[in-house]
């Protein structure tokens, strides 16, 4: 089981919604995933509104202690400012910012996505981020 995993907003979103192109890949993902998944407001957020109506599965997930929001945005200012600056040509959103921060906060984590735009972005600004996304078409 992989534990100290950070998750991203489209792994969230493909695990509820079974029409969603990832989903029969983040349930086999998510099994071999050791509770809870570390993530932040923005991820949150974006979650809750691509799912709709069914975004109150986000909320149960944070009562059962299967997400835990372990990110504050006001502690972290400058270092966001600074990553959205550096991968403006990405471009990169305020959730990535906080994830590629929480993956430098969190040394020995791992990011789950979908997004390859995180096989660009580094942490400390030059480490690769180990991640759990799909196989590249």
């Amino acid at each position: 089981m992989k534990t100290n995993v950070i998750v991203d907003t489209g792994p969230l979103v493909a695990f509820f919604n079974k029409r969603d192109k990832y989903h029969d890949w983040a349930v086999l993902q998510w099994a071999g995933i050791e509770s809870p998944m570390l993530t932040c407001e923005a991820v949150l957020s974006e979650a809750c509104f691509l799912l709709g109506p069914d975004q109150g599965a986000i909320i149960t997930l944070l009562e059962r202690k299967v997400l835990h929001l372990s990110f504050r945005l006001a502690d972290h200012i400058k270092h966001i400012e600074r990553l959205l600056r550096k991968y403006s040509d990405v471009p990169m959103s305020l959730a990535d910012a906080c994830l590629v921060r929480m993956a430098e906060l969190y040394d020995d984590s791992t990011l789950f996505s979908i997004d390859s735009d995180f096989t660009v972005y580094r942490k400390h600004k030059k480490q690769v981020i180990p991640t759990i996304l799909p196989p590249l078409p």
